[in-house]
């Protein structure tokens, strides 16, 4: 099979053409069909945002007219239509939902996430995996989050922080590096592992004009090196799931295979809810006859999954839940020495931290009906002049590049405290004494005319207000945090950080 077009935008590389042919035989042909058909497009409600995706679903079909319909893998996620165009909503900067690619949910729900473990996202950017670890750990326990490259490392922590997140320390560092500060640390460790993108072609053309088989290589020896690491990080009776967006079977299968290998205290698990949707790995793409075998044919590949486009509403996704054996009488390990924080603290910084927790008080008490510093677990730390929550269980910072220490609660001015938009999307309207609610949305209004007052506020606009009001108030769309204003004199003076504001 020589070199085809798929579609009007989505040329398939010609080598790419062959091996996938070789690979599945007769049932190419309904492969390469697939990329002729539209692809999915999918959003995930926000489960700090929102008490269930239930309750989700029924607030948006009193508002919007939205075409959702079910992700079967997914319980939080949703197919819409493209005309319904939920990037351009003020809900999508409240953080209501985060707009992701169906099958790039899988990964997740195989992780199997819960309130108050210890877990890491080992290559985070852009943040939609984060965030949906975040969303099934409903603010307990620790989230690290982390990415390579420093521009993606910045956008992970924007996501971050739009998702209203505050127990996720978001890190710019090698996976090499972590390895060295993180020992048998973590309960459940995610490697979405960077990869050549076979499976994003439908969605994303430039990836086929990128691709070629000596980046495949290239990729599939950096997932060996992650992988390697991942398994120092990952505490005996832990969970690593492994995922990519490609067909290779040398980024997929016989990276798995190699893995196993190499480590084997660690096994593949299925898991029962995915066997229901998606596909197995293929045991006979690890080795061929015109190969030497590197390992042996390995009947457990069957326990990964295979997402293939021509089968579900999705992209061409791989994923591997792996279990790491438990140590007989091996006790729970911490930190290493590396990373352990220094015993005697600096007197210095001890009383600008009491002044900032002094201005945060006064802060709280005017302004917040709750007690923050009782409701979230963590140590109080300062960047500069920037309070931050560190969540439990993040003992140490020292030696790691840090983009977000955990919740960024604001800024310790001279005698005032100025709140951050991160405090803002964390917060919901129940818990601050004054709100400005901007719509109360009607289904089927057009979105343009009923929030005309929030998209004027993302404008970065001012706006008026009740005369009696003074102080810091929280602005909310539809009942969801936007961000803050300052009210006085019957104006409310906007705080919509000029780098996000937007014009629709």
């Amino acid at each position: 099979m020589g070199r085809e077009t798929y579609s009007k935008t989505t040329i398939l590389p010609e080598e790419f053409c062959q091996r996938m042919q070789e690979l599945l035989e007769e049932e190419a042909r309904e492969f390469f069909e697939s990329f002729k058909e539209e692809r999915a497009y999918g959003l995930r409600c926000n489960l700090l945002k929102f008490q269930s995706s239930e309750d989700f679903q029924t607030k948006v079909s009193n508002i919007e007219n939205w075409e959702l319909s079910p992700i079967p893998w997914c319980e939080e996620g949703y197919y819409y239509q493209p005309k319904n165009q939920p990037g351009k909503h003020p809900w999508h900067e409240a953080g209501a939902y985060y707009i992701q690619e169906p099958s790039a949910m899988s990964a997740v729900e195989l992780l199997g996430a819960k309130p108050g473990e210890k877990i890491c996202d080992l290559c985070a950017a852009p943040g939609g995996k984060t965030t949906q670890i975040a969303g099934k750990m409903q603010g307990k326990g620790l989230l690290v989050a982390n990415e390579f490259y420093s521009a993606r490392a910045k956008i992970l922590s924007q996501n971050v922080e739009r998702m209203g997140i505050a127990n996720t320390v978001v890190l710019n560092e090698s996976t090499e590096s972590l390895a060295k500060g993180f020992v048998d640390f973590f309960d459940r460790i995610l490697v979405d592992a960077p990869c050549s993108g076979e499976g994003m072609f439908r969605k994303d053309p430039q990836a086929a004009q990128e691709w070629s088989l000596e980046n495949v290589a290239l990729c599939a020896k950096r997932q060996r090196q992650i992988l390697e690491h991942a398994a120092k990080m990952l505490r005996p009776g832990g969970v690593m799931v492994y995922a990519t967006c490609t067909f290779a079977p040398l980024e997929n299968e016989k990276c798995i295979a190699w893995f196993l290998k190499e480590h084997p205290e660690f096994s593949l698990e299925q898991v029962r809810t995915a066997d229901q949707y998606f596909g197995k790995g293929r045991p006979e793409w690890v080795s061929s006859p015109e190969e030497k075998p590197e390992y042996a044919l390995n009947s457990e590949i069957a326990r990964t999954y295979r997402l293939w486009p021509h089968k579900i509403r999705g992209e061409g996704h791989f994923a591997a839940r792996l279990i790491k054996a438990k140590k007989d009488g091996a006790p729970a390990t911490v930190l290493s020495k590396k990373a352990r924080p220094k015993e005697r603290g600096n007197e210095r910084e001890d009383r600008k931290i009491k002044e900032a927790l002094r201005l945060f008080g006064e802060f709280q008490n005017s302004v917040l009906k709750i007690d923050l510093q009782a409701e979230l677990p963590g140590k109080y730390i300062l960047f500069s002049d920037q309070l931050y929550l560190l969540p439990e269980g993040m003992s140490r910072l020292e030696g790691f590049k840090v983009l977000r220490a955990g919740l960024h609660l604001g800024a310790c001015k001279k005698n005032r405290f100025e709140p951050s938009h991160a405090l803002a999307l964390y917060l919901h309207p129940e818990q601050v004494k004054q709100i400005e609610e901007l719509h109360q949305g009607q289904a089927g209004a057009a979105q343009g005319e009923t929030y005309s007052r929030a998209l004027k506020y993302l404008h970065g606009e001012t706006m008026e207000c009740d005369s009696g009001r003074k102080g810091w108030v929280l602005v909310c769309v539809d009942g969801l945090s936007l961000g803050w204003g300052k009210a006085i004199n019957g104006i409310v003076k906007n705080h919509y950080p000029k780098g996000l504001r937007i014009c629709y």
